[in-house]
């Protein structure tokens, strides 16, 4: 899937919405990598602000950039205070800031990259104390006391809406090493967040898999609403649910040489 298919409104408004688990993310990595405060943050790929916001928790002054227009512009709507800034930009092109950067945050976005310009690009915006989260999460095939979930994931869900190509290498100290980073450490996360049936149905709407079909293919957007609708009735019958994500998240620093 071409990451410029993530520049439409549909998208952007939608990710408005998106679960919040990013702040459960940074908080769980204070807790497991002993992270302090920061002065000068940047958020690659920021999306519509969520991962953004959740920087400002350990961070005085955050910058948000992404490739996508509409993804900025909803962003800036979210982030509106004075110490947030906001600019479109690839995440292999991000220009260099007048102050180097103490902290870069990347979530959910290295699938999408060019691995060598993006590293390249990175060693010159991070400072030599300087540090890089990258993280994601997804949707499990798992929801607690559902086990026909799992099901309708598996054999109906990614039947109708395959994953798109993506690149998913896990990045060792021979990627990163030759551009100036260390890996220190590298830990998965599982992650709950409670949906009704209605809200569940909007979050698949913006997935990827249901992105390329409607963005990329041109199917209907209605028509999918609908497919979800039928499909997932017996699955919430009418009752809030407790989905699992899975996920991680890897911390470079950069090399003293």
């Amino acid at each position: 899937m071409n990451n410029k298919l993530f520049n439409y409104k549909r998208i952007a408004e939608g990710y408005k919405t998106r679960p919040f688990l990013h702040k459960q993310v940074i908080e769980q990595l204070q807790r497991d990598m002993n992270l302090t405060h920061f002065q000068n943050g940047l958020d690659v790929g920021c999306g519509a602000g969520l991962s953004t916001k959740a920087l400002k928790l350990i961070c005085d002054k955050v910058t948000g950039t992404d490739i996508s227009e509409e993804m900025v512009s909803v962003a800036s709507e979210i982030c509106s205070e004075q110490t947030f800034t906001f600019f479109v930009s690839k995440a292999e092109e991000t220009p260099q800031p007048e102050q180097l950067y103490d902290i870069v945050t990347a979530a959910g976005v290295i699938q999408w990259v060019e691995i060598e310009a993006f590293l390249k690009n990175l060693s010159s915006l991070t400072n030599n104390e300087g540090i890089v989260l990258i993280y994601d999460f997804w949707i499990s095939d798992k929801m607690k006391g559902v086990p026909e979930y799992t099901d309708w994931y598996q054999n109906k869900y990614l039947k109708r809406f395959p994953k798109p190509s993506r690149n998913e290498i896990i990045w060792t100290n021979e990627i990163v090493c030759p551009y100036g980073f260390e890996m220190q450490k590298q830990n998965t996360l599982q992650l709950e967040y409670t949906f009704n049936m209605e809200d569940f149905i909007k979050f698949m709407m913006i997935q990827s898999n249901v992105s390329a079909k409607i963005e990329g293919e041109g199917q209907n957007e209605e028509e999918i609403k609908t497919w979800f609708k039928n499909s997932l009735q017996y699955i919430f019958e009418s009752q809030d649910r407790i989905l699992l994500f899975d996920g991680y998240c890897w911390l470079m620093k950069r090399r003293f040489t």
